[in-house]
């Protein structure tokens, strides 16, 4: 219940609302509490004695109560959903905040239809309970208290006989909520599962259809949601073992109240109208017991949607900011990597072993390995992407974990392998990184990243919608932006992963034109798949088996490191176009 109890706890800051939501619950309560006795009067004082005057003033009274209960109910339902819906928000906030400082390390690991879940679905779990669920139980308590209190005050001995039945009750409800929360997890694990298949899918849908695969895809989704569905039945199954269960012993004790006290009025120690209302206080003490039993199954659910949100909430980022971290100053590019040594979470084997090398401001550093060696390893450091296991990496000779993430990154320009874009328009994902930037400074990006001639054929120009992950442009075109995003910034250190893959020979050579360029007085590393991006280099580092087995320019590692040759003739395309002369504008 810890996990609850916090999230609970976000209702706080509309506590005003919360408390008028209950406030107005338990008139509803109090309401219902002096309707019996109005009853009885009616038929004690009104019916026994054709008492006109009494039957229409307890009549008016039953109508004054029946407009406080519509009116104290409309504000308790609107208050309660206006304060959960807030603590709802704030929960999104919180998880969203926090799976923006996580480091790659966790995202690696993390599904992302579990964590869309969390976010949704165990969100609105909580917010259900804390809404209606939590002032339920409230009012459920003070009806039930206020129920055996009367009942004891009107005829002792039919309180007590009423009340034998109570502890049967709890024990019921007891064990059905220890039972019922684990299958709530299990239920809420396996939405998240259904979720990741589903964002899995719809992500790939043009490799599904490409490679003819729906069927297997169907049959993948409808597996997962079978799960679902025999999760989710063997929580019905135990509700209704359980409620049943409940009702008989309610209905028991309602019988038996009713059996004696037809006894009493019959021995005329006991009044028609009073065992009336006695049976109506039974209805009330009755009725908070069925909704603590739907109550149990709420606050199961919530329990486990809460442990699931604050699994998030509590995780620990593997990239750390240090409390005396300080701001970065202008850089001037300078890198070094002193033994560098670095393994993923969970993996077995190092991905860089004992890296070590020193770079000066303004060079070019072309990397180049077999697959899995660790090339893309080293870019994602130098921004802090992950944090080396031992060893460290200095810019300018600050360690970079003892600088501001932010002015750190602010520095870099980074163009993954992955090209990611979001939804919105071309000037906005150019922007990206400095959404205040003129659209004068936009164009001169695109420009050098020889984007700005087909960005003009879009129907809006700048100013065109990519669509979701920019469906609607090519992947050179995709990867153009990219760059054009990372220029824009001005970055004294350029990251190229694989940055130009996804253009033909001829656009990659007129982009490098333009990049030869943009990328003097820049550190620039870059991991290509072409001989004319490395050829270029001021510096090549091969990397094989996690370690640097040999560095140098591209005419002295031919000669000197018989792997760089292989990769060169094997990896490596060639993609010279000797005919295309002309200079780029």
């Amino acid at each position: 219940m810890r996990p609850l109890a916090r999230a609970t706890a976000f209702l706080a800051p509309y506590w005003l609302t919360a408390l008028g939501a209950l406030f107005s619950l338990i008139l509803v309560n109090l309401a219902n509490l002096v309707y019996p006795q109005l009853l009885r009067r009616i038929i004690d004082v009104g019916i026994a004695r054709h008492d006109w005057t009494t039957i229409l003033l307890s009549t008016g009274g039953l109508l004054l109560i029946a407009l406080i209960r519509g009116g104290c109910t409309f504000l308790q339902g609107y208050l309660s959903e206006k304060a959960s819906q807030g603590a709802a928000y704030d929960l999104r906030n919180l998880i969203y905040g926090k799976l923006q400082t996580l480091s790659f390390s966790y995202h690696d690991q993390a599904q992302t239809g579990q964590l869309l879940t969390r976010v949704t679905s165990d969100v609105e779990m909580v917010r259900q309970f804390t809404g209606q669920g939590l002032l339920q139980l409230l009012g459920a308590l003070v009806t039930l208290l206020g129920s055996a209190a009367v009942l004891i005050a009107m005829n002792w001995q039919l309180g007590l006989l009423a009340l034998l039945m109570l502890p049967f009750i709890f024990l019921i409800f007891g064990r059905f909520a220890r039972t019922v929360q684990p299958l709530f997890v299990q239920v809420q694990a396996k939405l998240g599962a259904l979720n990741t298949i589903l964002e899995e899918n719809l992500a790939g849908v043009r490799v599904v259809k490409s490679f003819v695969r729906e069927d297997y895809e169907r049959e993948r989704y409808e597996k997962g949601n079978r799960a679902l569905l025999a999760q989710n039945l063997d929580v019905v199954k135990l509700m209704s073992s359980n409620f049943p269960l409940i009702f008989f012993v309610g209905n028991l004790g309602t019988a038996l109240v009713i059996w004696y006290g037809g006894i009493e009025v019959i021995g005329h120690s006991l009044t028609l109208g009073e065992l009336v209302a006695f049976t109506s206080y039974l209805n009330f003490l009755m009725f908070p017991m069925f909704i603590l039993g739907m109550i149990a199954a709420m606050l199961a659910r919530a329990a486990a949607s809460a442990q699931r949100i604050f699994e998030v909430v509590d995780a620990e980022s593997e990239v750390k900011e240090r409390p005396d971290a300080m701001e970065l100053p202008p850089i001037v590019g300078a890198v070094t990597f002193d033994r560098v040594s670095f393994r993923y979470a969970g993996a077995e084997r190092y991905a860089l072993r004992e890296v070590s090398f020193a770079v000066e401001p303004g060079t070019t550093v072309a990397i180049v390995g077999t697959t899995g060696s660790g090339k893309s390893t080293i870019v994602n450091l130098i921004p802090r992407f992950y944090d080396p296991s031992e060893g460290r990496i200095l810019i300018d000779g600050h360690d970079v974990r003892e600088v501001t993430i932010d002015s750190l990154r602010r520095q870099i320009g980074v163009v993954l392998q992955d090209t990611m874009l979001f939804s919105g328009t071309i000037r906005e994902n150019i922007a990206y990184g400095r959404p205040d930037a003129t659209i004068d400074e936009v164009v001169a990006a695109a420009r050098a990243a020889q984007a700005h001639e087909f960005i003009l054929e879009q129907p809006n120009g700048y100013e065109t919608l990519v669509g979701e992950a920019g469906v609607g442009l090519s992947g050179g075109q995709r990867q153009r932006i990219a760059i054009a995003r990372a220029l824009l910034l001005s970055p004294r250190i350029l990251i190229l992963d694989d940055s130009t893959s996804s253009v033909d020979a001829e656009t990659e050579y007129r982009l490098q034109q333009a990049l030869d360029r943009l990328i003097e007085g820049r550190t620039t590393f870059i991991i290509a798949q072409r001989v004319s991006s490395v050829r270029r280099a001021d510096l090549i580092l091969v990397i094989d088996d996690a370690k640097i087995v040999a560095q140098g320019t591209h005419d002295e590692l031919l000669e000197s490191c018989p792997l760089y040759g292989e990769i060169v003739s094997s990896q490596l395309h060639d993609d010279t176009v000797p005919t295309l002369t002309a200079e780029v504008p």
